[in-house]
């Protein structure tokens, strides 16, 4: 892993799946750029590792990203991008508010683009990097009552292949991880009444993001949710899928 460069940048660092980043890549050696906006979260991530670590308090829907980001690279080799923070509105989509829906675009969408748009020019210029776009597994096909996030996850998947195969000739690998219900505090709340089969905890999702780079443009995290996937994907119509994905997600909402 180390062989992508010094540092490593992780987005959405201050809890779940993006703590669980921090983490490991910590344990890889990497000097560490957080960004989030809960500052003593970031704080609380950055005092559990032993390396290097810079924190910003950043809302990453915030229209001059890059006028907040750009000066953190200074003088940082930064070889890993994770694009981990992720805005979810939940419920049927007429009773969410605009606000809320768009502010899923900025954060979904636009802050990745922003971001590895921002590191894409040194990363190729080196000839080394690695950039990781977390996607869902409803990413996939239509996702009732998280209808906005799984559309901003599709955004992230397709963004991801095109560059995996742009970029990895450069000597940059490109993931995008489509992963599942994962047991991240948020998820934990919605889901109190009612979890989802394959649930998988985020160290387990980090690890086989991380050990997969290079090896291929998509991963979907969980023996169980690569066959669920296939046979949704594969066998099953597409309306089925939809229907199916409907049936989960309203759990979160409702319960049982």
């Amino acid at each position: 892993m180390k062989r992508y460069g010094e540092w490593a940048l992780v987005a959405g660092a201050s809890e779940g799946l993006g703590a669980a980043f921090a983490a490991a890549l910590a344990a890889e050696g990497y000097k560490l750029i957080l960004l989030a906006r809960r500052a003593d979260a970031l704080a609380a991530v950055a005092a559990s590792l032993k390396v290097e670590v810079v924190t910003a308090s950043v809302d990453l829907a915030s229209d001059n990203l890059t006028d907040q980001v750009a000066p953190l690279l200074v003088g940082r080799e930064v070889g890993v991008l994770v694009c981990n923070a992720a805005w979810a509105p939940l419920g049927p989509f007429a009773d969410q508010t605009l606000a809320d829906n768009l502010r899923a675009i900025d954060v979904n969408c636009r802050a990745p683009l922003t971001l590895v748009h921002l590191l894409a020019g040194p990363m190729l210029a080196r000839g080394r990097g690695a950039v990781v776009l977390m996607s869902s597994l409803t990413a996939f096909q239509g996702s009732p009552y998280t209808a906005t996030y799984g559309a901003t996850k599709a955004f992230n998947l397709s963004l991801g292949e095109a560059l995996w195969y742009e970029w990895g000739p450069r000597g940059v690998d490109v993931l995008a991880c489509c992963a599942g219900a994962t047991r991240t505090p948020n998820y934990l709340a919605a889901a109190a009444k009612g979890g989802a089969p394959g649930e998988l905890d985020p160290a387990q999702v980090v690890d086989e993001a991380l050990r997969h780079l290079g090896r291929g443009p998509t991963l979907i995290p969980g023996a169980f949710n690569r066959t669920a996937s296939w046979v949704m994907r594969r066998l099953l119509a597409r309306a089925t899928t939809v229907r199916i994905m409907g049936s989960q997600t309203r759990r979160l909402q409702v319960g049982g």
